[in-house]
């Protein structure tokens, strides 16, 4: 008996030494695989979360929001310890982040922030409205380079999804660069279509704006040219860059409209050094996961996470505490140093 009672105790010893060491889980939410860059996201805060010893349950959502409210709320009933959520519509979650909170699950909006509840912890991102500023300056840095003698310029707007708070950041960082350049003269909106409710673009889908880009091109270039559009993403760019292609731009004596974007997308990088999109914008999805492992590590061990910004991000129930990264302007000029020598692409991936 007293073996029986040795070995008893000793599988009891095993099983709570195994129970002590089981990894915590972070259950990441993130919107859709098809763009580049969420896929980067997720596979970047996979790796680092796994080497700081964590689990992870990755889902896509696909761009549909039942589906990632499905996938969120089985992480909370499977009991993760944090939710990392890049959300596809910032106020859709309110409900199933309750159910978090309820069962003590910290939560970070990562990259989008969500809106319209008190229970998220913190918030994970980049500068946006700098993302903006760049854009704009981007834009107004290559009519100046291609079109110095034919002021005023002619430039249509496009802006994110309506459902993205980003989106908005990045219109108005924007704006703040464009609207003096309107209001000397200096730059003319030729459609008259400005404003998130009438530029916006959906689930920032390109085959949206590349639609939109052929409307305006027919509603109102018939006489006169483009010089520049300012798109807040890669993905619209390469939709829009199609229109203007299609009527041909780009070629002969029609010289290519300047066109900005965002997150350096390895087609948008390559139209880049091909002379067709001007610029992008960098945001080092490495970095971003960095700073979220960076938060959870501290929360799950008792700590106040690393932040740097107390008054930007009013989700209309709290200011989220916050961490914002600076974004890089990337263009002709620089593409190599800021992408390659720092290892975020290969050189043979951008062959």
């Amino acid at each position: 008996m007293k073996f029986r009672t040795a070995a008893i105790a000793l599988a009891i010893g095993v099983s709570w030494s195994a129970m002590g060491a089981m990894a915590e889980t972070v259950g990441i939410s993130m919107p859709t695989k098809s763009s580049a860059r969420w896929i980067a996201d997720g596979d970047n805060m996979v790796k680092q979360f796994q080497e700081s010893g964590y689990d992870t349950d990755l889902q896509y959502a696909e761009d549909d929001i039942p589906n990632q409210l499905a996938q969120v709320e089985n992480m909370i009933t499977k009991g993760v310890d944090v939710l990392v959520i890049a959300a596809i519509d910032g106020t859709t979650l309110s409900n199933a982040l309750a159910n978090a909170k309820a069962a003590d699950i910290k939560v970070i909006a990562y990259d989008r922030l969500i809106r319209g509840t008190g229970d998220i912890d913190y918030y994970a991102t980049f500068d946006n409205f700098k993302v903006g500023v760049e854009q704009a300056n981007s834009l107004v840095k290559g009519l100046e380079e291609r079109f110095a003698d034919e002021k005023p310029w002619n430039v249509e707007l496009f802006g994110g999804s309506p459902d993205d708070n980003n989106a908005y950041f990045f219109y108005d960082g924007a704006m703040s660069v464009l609207q003096p350049l309107i209001d000397a003269g200096d730059i003319v909106i030729v459609s008259g279509q400005t404003g998130m409710d009438t530029v916006g673009t959906l689930r920032w889908d390109g085959a949206v704006a590349q639609a939109r880009m052929d409307n305006l091109l027919s509603a109102n270039y018939t006489d006169k040219s483009v010089h520049g559009v300012l798109s807040p993403y890669d993905g619209l760019s390469i939709g829009i860059l199609s229109s203007l292609k299609g009527v041909g731009y780009g070629s002969g004596d029609q010289p290519m409209p300047i066109v900005s974007g965002q997150d350096a997308e390895l087609q948008s990088v390559k139209s880049i050094i091909a002379g067709e999109q001007y610029a992008t914008v960098f945001k080092d999805t490495r970095e971003l996961a960095r700073v979220t492992v960076g938060m959870v590590d501290a929360m799950l061990k008792g700590g106040e996470p690393e932040i740097n910004d107390t008054e930007t991000y009013d989700n209309g129930v709290k200011v989220v505490p916050s961490y914002l990264l600076e974004p890089v302007g990337v263009d002709a000029s620089n593409w190599e140093e800021v992408l390659v020598e720092s290892g975020y692409y290969t050189a043979d991936q951008i062959q």
